[in-house]
């Protein structure tokens, strides 16, 4: 095991990540598992190619989602209404099953002086889904994020997604999708503001919300 493996950008990783070879290696064991032979001509670069595969789906790990918010700016005018960004459309692996969840995110925030770029905000969605993750969680860690570096007057996250751990494999349910929702400040103590948040994404009630 190697005691200092690089990742996707050259960066040093954990201690205890596995070489590139050794990745390889095990893609290998899996598909001998599977039944096939990993080294018949469909299947030779098959360990190489899924190993990069996972440097795309799991970059997420390698960046601090507070660096990506460390930019601000503070001349809006006096600018003090909701900012919102709908649709941010992400792809992430369940960390139960390591299969797709394919959804889409909605962020409000109320600012107190500091806005952020908002492409930012889709930036900050793409970090937490590239990590193995549960939708609830990863609701709660993009709210906390931006409630924690820009410190707004409130954040308001709503998650929608389909599960393949579930439409392809288990209960096999298609069509099926999961909502969580994060609201702080302003958006969980005022009904108003939140309703406001909800109307803009195209949400009418909060009843269909699991808030986190």
């Amino acid at each position: 095991m190697s005691t200092n493996a690089k990742g996707p950008a050259g960066a040093t990783d954990l201690p205890d990540r596995p070489t590139r070879d050794e990745a390889e290696e095990a893609v290998r064991t899996l598909i001998r598992w599977a039944g096939d032979d990993p080294a018949r001509e469909g299947l030779i670069d098959t360990p190489a190619r899924v190993v990069r595969a996972y440097e795309e789906f799991f970059a997420g790990y390698l960046l601090d989602p507070a660096d990506v918010l460390a930019k601000t700016f503070s001349e809006v005018d006096g600018y003090d209404e909701m900012i919102v960004m709908n649709d941010i459309r992400f792809e992430s692996h369940c960390e139960h099953h390591m299969v797709p969840i394919i959804g889409k995110a909605h962020i409000g925030y109320l600012p107190n002086h500091r806005v952020v770029g908002i492409s930012k905000l889709a930036r900050l969605v793409e970090i937490y889904a590239k990590r193995l993750q549960i939708q609830e969680k990863m609701t709660v860690q993009i709210a906390d994020t931006l409630q924690a570096v820009l410190q707004p007057k409130g954040v308001a996250v709503v998650i929608q997604a389909s599960h393949q751990c579930m439409t392809t494999r288990g209960v096999h349910k298609p069509g099926a999708g999961l909502v969580t929702s994060r609201m702080l400040g302003a958006f969980r103590d005022d009904a108003s503001t939140r309703r406001e948040f909800l109307g803009v994404i195209g949400m009418t009630g909060s009843g269909s919300l699991s808030n986190t």
